[in-house]
C-alpha cells in the first residue's frame, strides 16, 4: 500500500510538472554564418603606429585566406507578457582547420560560449519592465547605430518605463569587472584577495519621441577599483607591487591614459559620461541624425586621467532606389603633455556594428575581418559619403562607402607612446610599450587614412542571405623625425610612410 501511495504521489508530481511546463511557450531563434575571406594587411601592420597600437591583436597574424563559421542559438521561455527568460549561446568563431577552436579534423573543440542569460519581468500593477542577468547594454546612437562608449554584453539590471507615447525612462546598474585580481605581494601570499577590483556603472536615459523628432539625453557614472589595474605600488612599502587582474588589458584600452601611474589601494577612480543623441525625420524623406558624447575618467594620479568628447553628424535622403548620405565626426585627441593625462574620451567597450565603416572600424555584422584602425573613433576625425541600400534588382542591395579620416593626437605624442629612450629618462613611459591604449590605432594630426568599401547583400530566400563585402584602407603616416621617425637619416617606418590593407569577404547567413 505504501509503495502504491508513493507511485501515485510521484505520478501526481509528474503530472503537475507537465501541466506547468505546458504553460510555458518556448521560442527559438538562431543564426548560422559561413564566412570566407581573403585579404592582405602587409606593411599596414608593420607600420610604427600599428605596432605601438597593438595592431597584432586585431588580426595582423591571420592567414591571407581563411574560412570561418559561427552559430548563435537563442531560447526564450515565455510564461506571459509579464515574465520570460532568455538564454543565448554562441558557437565560434571557428576557423576551419584550427584545432584550438574545434575547426580541425575531428571537430571536438569546447567552443560553446554563453553570450547572454537573463530574465524579463514586470512589476505587478505597473508598466515597469525589469531585466536581470547577462544582457546586451548599449548607449544610444543615431548616427553610427553603435555607441562609441558602451555597446556590449554585460551583467546588469536594467529598468524601463514608458510614461506616455512621448516620454520614457531607462536606467541600469552594470558590473563589467569584479573578483579578477587574485593578487599577491611580490610572491608572498599576504595581501587581500580580490580587494577593490570591481567596476560598477550606473546610467539613466530619457528617450523623448515627438512627431518627426527623437532625442535621448543620458548620463552614466562608473566607480573603478584600483584592483582592476596593473602594477600599483604598496601604499606603505614601495618595494612591493600590486599585480592586477585579467581585467586590466581590456579595461586599460579605453579607461586610462596609457601612461604608468600609481593610485593608492583605498581610492576608487571615478568616470562620468553624458550625451545627447537624436534624429529629425520631420521632413521625410530627409533625415538628420547626431550624437554628442562627453566622458572623463579621473584617478588620484593625474597621469592616468582621461577626458574628451566625440561628436558625429549624419545627413541622408531616402529615394526609391537607395539612400545617399553625408556624414562626419570629430573627437578630441591628446595634447603634447603626457603628465596631464589623455584628452581622448574614455571608452568601456564599443563592440557594436559601426554604420560608417565595415573595415576601418567594426561595422561588419558577420565574422569578416574588420577594425583595422580599431573599434572606436576616439582620437580621430573623418568625413564620409555613402550610397546605402541601392537596389535595381529585387532582393539585391548595394552600399558604397568612402571615408577620409585622420588623427587628432599631437604629433609629439608619437614618440612618447613608442620605444623612445630620451622620454623614458624623463620619467614618462607608456604602461605597456607596443599596446599603448591601442583602440583605436594611435594617429596624430599628421596621419591620414582613406577607406573605400562596397557591400552587396542578396536575399536568396526569406531566411537566407548572401553578402559580398570588399574594402580597402590606405594609411599615410608622417615619417619625419618630429612624429614617427626617431633619428635624422633613419626612418622608423622603413618606407615612404604609406600603407594599405584590403579584404574581400563572402558570407552565407541562415537566420530563423
Amino acid at each position: 500500500m505504501k509503495k502504491l501511495m508513493t507511485l501515485a504521489l510521484a505520478a501526481a508530481m509528474m503530472l503537475g510538472a507537465a501541466t506547468g511546463a505546458n504553460a510555458i511557450d518556448f521560442k527559438a531563434k538562431g543564426q548560422w554564418i559561413m564566412d570566407f575571406n581573403y585579404g592582405m594587411h602587409g606593411k599596414f601592420g608593420e607600420s610604427k603606429a600599428a605596432a605601438n597600437s597593438g595592431y597584432s591583436r586585431n588580426g595582423n597574424h591571420e592567414d591571407e585566406f581563411e574560412a570561418t563559421q559561427r552559430v548563435r542559438l537563442q531560447l526564450d521561455a515565455v510564461a506571459s507578457e509579464a515574465l520570460s527568460g532568455t538564454v543565448f549561446f554562441e558557437i565560434g568563431d571557428q576557423v576551419w582547420g584550427d584545432n584550438d577552436n574545434g575547426g580541425a579534423l575531428g571537430a571536438d573543440g569546447k567552443v560553446v560560449e554563453l553570450k547572454r542569460a537573463y530574465i524579463d519581468w514586470m512589476v505587478p500593477q505597473t508598466d515597469l519592465k525589469v531585466r536581470m542577468g547577462i544582457q546586451g547594454i548599449a548607449l544610444p546612437s543615431f548616427t553610427t547605430n553603435a555607441s562609441q562608449i558602451m555597446d556590449d554584453d554585460v551583467a546588469a539590471i536594467s529598468l524601463n518605463y514608458q510614461f506616455n507615447e512621448n516620454v520614457g525612462l531607462t536606467a541600469f546598474w552594470a558590473r563589467p569587472y569584479n573578483d579578477n585580481s587574485g593578487y599577491e605581494w611580490n610572491g608572498d601570499k599576504e595581501g587581500y584577495q580580490n580587494y577593490m577590483d570591481n567596476m560598477d556603472m550606473f546610467a539613466v536615459l530619457l528617450p523623448l519621441t515627438f512627431d518627426g523628432v527623437k532625442v535621448t539625453p543620458w548620463v552614466m557614472y562608473a566607480a573603478m577599483g584600483p584592483g582592476m589595474f596593473h602594477e600599483w605600488k604598496h601604499p606603505e612599502d614601495k618595494t612591493k607591487k600590486f599585480s592586477g587582474g585579467n581585467a586590466w588589458t581590456r579595461a586599460s584600452n579605453g579607461l586610462v591614459s596609457g601612461f604608468a601611474g600609481t593610485d593608492p589601494l583605498d581610492t576608487y577612480g571615478n568616470a562620468f559620461w553624458a550625451g545627447v543623441t537624436g534624429e529629425v525625420t520631420y521632413w521625410d524623406p530627409f533625415r538628420i541624425a547626431w550624437d554628442v558624447n562627453y566622458g572623463s575618467a579621473a584617478y588620484a594620479d593625474e597621469k592616468m586621467n582621461r577626458e574628451g568628447w566625440l561628436a558625429s553628424l549624419l545627413l541622408e535622403y531616402k529615394l526609391d532606389w537607395g539612400t545617399p548620405g553625408l556624414y562626419g565626426w570629430y573627437s578630441t585627441g591628446d595634447d603634447n603633455n603626457p603628465r596631464n593625462g589623455s584628452e581622448r574620451m574614455p571608452v568601456v567597450s564599443a563592440n557594436g556594428n559601426n554604420g560608417f565603416s565595415n573595415f576601418a572600424f567594426n561595422g561588419n555584422p558577420y565574422i569578416a575581418r574588420e577594425g583595422v584602425l580599431g573599434s572606436t573613433m576616439v582620437g580621430t576625425w573623418g568625413i564620409g559619403a555613402r550610397l546605402k541600400d541601392v537596389s535595381f534588382l529585387e532582393d539585391l542591395k548595394h552600399t558604397l562607402r568612402v571615408n577620409f579620416m585622420g588623427g587628432t593626437n599631437a604629433p609629439k605624442m608619437a614618440k612618447y607612446v613608442s620605444d623612445y629612450a630620451p622620454f623614458e629618462k624623463r620619467g614618462v613611459k607608456a604602461v605597456d610599450k607596443g599596446s599603448f591604449s591601442y583602440d583605436p590605432m594611435y594617429l596624430t594630426t599628421d596621419d591620414y587614412a582613406l577607406e573605400i568599401g562596397l557591400t552587396n547583400t542578396y536575399k536568396m530566400y526569406d531566411n537566407f542571405t548572401v553578402m559580398l563585402d570588399a574594402a580597402y584602407v590606405a594609411l599615410w603616416l608622417d615619417d619625419s623625425t618630429s612624429t614617427w621617425g626617431k633619428n635624422p637619416g633613419r626612418s622608423a617606418l622603413g618606407g615612404d610612410g604609406v600603407y594599405d590593407a584590403w579584404n574581400v569577404n563572402l558570407s552565407f547567413v541562415y537566420s530563423f
